[in-house]
């Protein structure tokens, strides 16, 4: 979302401020409620209706998946909640990021809560359920949220160790965002991946391909490129290719 796109707070409606004062009065008084009750295997309550939060706002969707984003991240950071993030339930913690991406599209901030802080964790599943939405919501929007499925390749290839989900994040990079704004650097990267995959004979193929569609029309990347290619070359000819 651009600066020209966020609304400065004096233009947020004085019933809005009411309601959001409602909404942390009510987590107050639930923070005090469970304070005195045992927490079970995952508190996190099952995600609300993007039709009722669309009602409540009259038309404020945007803010709505703020306040929603917010009472998300400090329900795991509240002092009566004894779960940590590996802890909730991933299942209605992606409930809740989806029900965010739906009421204001154009927002990153979901998706950076699912890249960046929700797969902080050490449980590989749950780390697949986040990098799973991100592609999932990548594909909905593939010029403007490649960068959270670029991140989502480097976890998959240095959290996860898996070679295989981290190329085909990558590939779909390069085959389905079309915006001149996508670095090439984030198109390349499925060629790189096969190269440590030692899948050598795809990566030149990619690689050569790339080359030769005059794409690059930076020298220096071009020159670059052409190196890793002989490179590549030089180790298929030294019979290391797969």
């Amino acid at each position: 979302m651009t600066a020209a796109d966020q609304r400065p707070l004096a233009e947020v409606p004085r019933w809005l401020w009411a309601l959001l004062g409602c909404l942390l009065a009510a987590q107050i008084g639930c923070q005090g409620l469970r304070a005195r009750l045992p927490l079970g295997g995952s508190d996190l309550p099952p995600p609300p209706s993007v039709t009722a939060l669309r009602l409540a706002s009259f038309g404020e969707a945007a803010m709505a998946a703020r306040l929603e984003l917010l009472y998300l991240q400090a329900f795991d950071q509240g002092a009566a909640n004894e779960l940590l993030y590996q802890n909730l339930d991933y299942g209605r913690l992606t409930g809740w990021l989806r029900v965010a991406v739906e009421l204001d599209p154009r927002s990153e901030y979901p998706l950076f809560l699912a890249a960046r802080v929700y797969t902080e964790i050490s449980d590989p599943a749950r780390i697949r359920r986040m990098l799973d939405f991100v592609e999932e919501e990548f594909r909905a929007d593939p010029d403007h949220r490649w960068q959270w499925l670029a991140h989502a390749s480097l976890l998959a290839k240095h959290r996860l160790k898996d070679l295989p989900l981290a190329r085909r994040y990558a590939a779909e990079i390069d085959h389905l965002a079309t915006s001149p704004e996508v670095p090439a650097w984030a198109r390349q990267m499925e060629i790189f991946i096969l190269e440590d995959m030692n899948e050598l004979q795809a990566a030149k193929v990619l690689l050569g391909g790339l080359l030769a569609s005059g794409k690059i029309r930076d020298q220096g990347e071009a020159r670059f490129l052409q190196q890793r290619l002989q490179e590549l070359e030089a180790r298929m000819a030294a019979g290391k290719v797969k």
